[in-house]
C-alpha cells in the first residue's frame, strides 16, 4: 500500500468523524428543520429596517469633492493643498449644540453621579467651562459672560462653549445611549452612533455641494448684495458688532448653506473627530479620510469664530487646539453614519 494512498484513507476518516461530531453537537442541523425547505433564505425577523432621521439633524448626500484651499494661503503654511476625496452619505445636526441641549446631557450626568456615586461625588469634568471667559481674553470684562453666557436662559439658543475635545466625544457617547436605550424600549432597532464629524466631513459639509467655495455661501464676499455680514466673526481690525452680535450669534441666526446647514462658518469653532497633523492631507486615503493619532494632543478645529477674522472662515483653512482645552470659541457639533439607502432617505 503506498503512501498516498494512506494518507488518502486517513482524509476520508477525519471528514467522516468531524462530520459525524458536529452533527452530534447539533452543529450541522437538519435541512428544512426550520421551515425554509432547506433554503438559503437568510435569518428570518430581521425585515423592516428603515434608517431614521434624527431630530434637527440634515442629510448630506454622498458625492466627490476637492478638499482643501480655495484660494490663496496667506500663512504659507502648505499644509492643505487640493486633494480629490470621497465621502459616503450621513447626517449632520444642522445647527451647533446649544447651551440648553448640552444642558439635558449635564442634567442625565448629574442625576446618574448622585445614584451611582452619592450625593459627596459629582462628576464635573464634562462641565463647561464658564471661566475660559476671562482666561482667553487678557484685559477683558469677561465676568458677565462668566456668570451668564451658560446659566441664564438668554442664553438658551447660543451655542455651548468650553468644552473641550474629549467632553465633546463623551456627550456623543450619551445621546448615542439616550436614544438607543429609547428605541430598545419600545422594540425598535438601535441607530447608529453619534459621533463628531471627520475633518473632512466637515469640509464637504460646509461647502453646501459647491466644490472649490471659498466660504459656505459660495462667492469670494462676506457681505450679501445688501451688505449685510454673511457670518458672525471679526470684520476688519476689530469691528466685532458689524456683523450684528458683539459676542456669539443664538444658533441659526444666519442663512444656511445649500444642505440647510447653518454656522459652518463663523459663531464658534467646531472640534473635528481627526488629530492635528500638518502633513496628513498626502497620508489618508481619499476615501472617507480621517486622521488618527492617540499620542497625537492636537486636534482638528474647523470654520473660525466670533473673534476670528475672515481667513479663518474658509471652508479650506485648517487649525487645531489641544484635546483637553476649554475654549470661549469652540463648540461642536454631530454627525451620524447613513447605513444603505431606506426609501425614505432624501438622497
Amino acid at each position: 500500500m503506498n503512501k498516498f494512498f494512506v494518507l488518502r484513507k486517513y482524509s476520508i476518516l477525519m471528514m467522516v468523524l468531524i462530520a459525524f461530531s458536529l452533527e452530534s453537537c447539533g452543529l450541522l442541523g437538519i435541512g428544512g428543520a426550520a421551515g425554509d425547505g432547506g433554503e438559503l433564505i437568510g435569518v428570518a425577523g430581521r425585515e423592516g429596517w428603515v434608517m431614521t432621521q434624527p431630530y434637527q439633524m440634515v442629510p448630506i448626500p454622498a458625492g466627490t469633492f476637492h478638499m482643501g484651499q480655495a484660494d490663496e494661503d496667506p500663512a504659507a503654511s502648505q499644509i492643505n493643498f487640493n486633494k480629490q476625496v470621497t465621502i459616503g452619505q450621513f447626517y449632520m445636526d444642522d445647527t451647533e449644540i446649544t447651551n440648553n441641549e448640552y444642558r439635558q446631557f449635564i442634567n442625565h450626568l448629574f442625576e446618574d453621579s448622585i445614584s451611582v456615586l452619592g450625593e459627596e461625588t459629582i462628576m464635573t469634568e464634562y462641565y463647561p467651562d464658564t471661566t475660559s471667559w476671562v482666561k482667553d481674553f487678557a484685559h477683558h470684562l469677561g465676568d458677565p459672560l462668566q456668570d451668564y453666557y451658560y446659566w441664564h436662559p438668554g442664553y438658551d439658543q447660543y451655542p455651548v462653549v468650553g468644552v473641550d475635545w474629549v467632553a465633546a466625544k463623551y456627550f456623543s457617547k450619551w445621546r448615542t445611549r439616550y436614544w438607543n436605550d429609547f428605541r430598545i424600549s419600545v422594540g425598535e432597532v438601535p441607530m447608529p452612533a453619534f459621533r463628531l464629524p471627520t475633518e473632512a466631513e466637515w469640509e464637504y459639509a460646509a461647502r453646501g455641494g459647491r466644490d472649490m467655495a471659498k466660504y459656505p455661501w459660495g462667492n469670494p464676499y462676506i457681505r450679501n448684495a445688501k451688505g449685510c455680514m454673511l457670518a458672525n466673526f471679526k470684520p476688519g481690525r476689530g469691528n466685532f458688532y458689524d456683523d450684528g452680535f458683539a459676542y456669539t450669534a443664538p444658533v441659526a441666526a444666519y442663512f444656511p448653506n445649500d444642505y440647510g446647514l447653518y454656522d459652518m462658518a463663523g459663531n464658534v469653532s467646531e472640534w473635528c473627530e481627526d488629530a492635528f497633523n500638518p502633513a496628513s492631507v498626502p497620508v489618508v486615503w481619499d476615501l472617507n479620510p480621517t486622521y488618527y493619532d492617540d499620542n497625537e494632543v492636537r486636534k482638528v478645529v474647523r470654520g473660525g469664530s466670533w473673534k476670528d477674522v475672515a481667513f479663518y472662515l474658509e471652508t479650506g483653512t485648517r487649525t487645531y487646539e489641544f484635546r483637553d482645552s476649554t475654549r470661549a470659541y469652540i463648540g461642536f457639533r454631530n454627525v451620524m453614519m447613513h447605513l444603505g439607502r431606506s426609501s425614505g432617505a432624501e438622497f
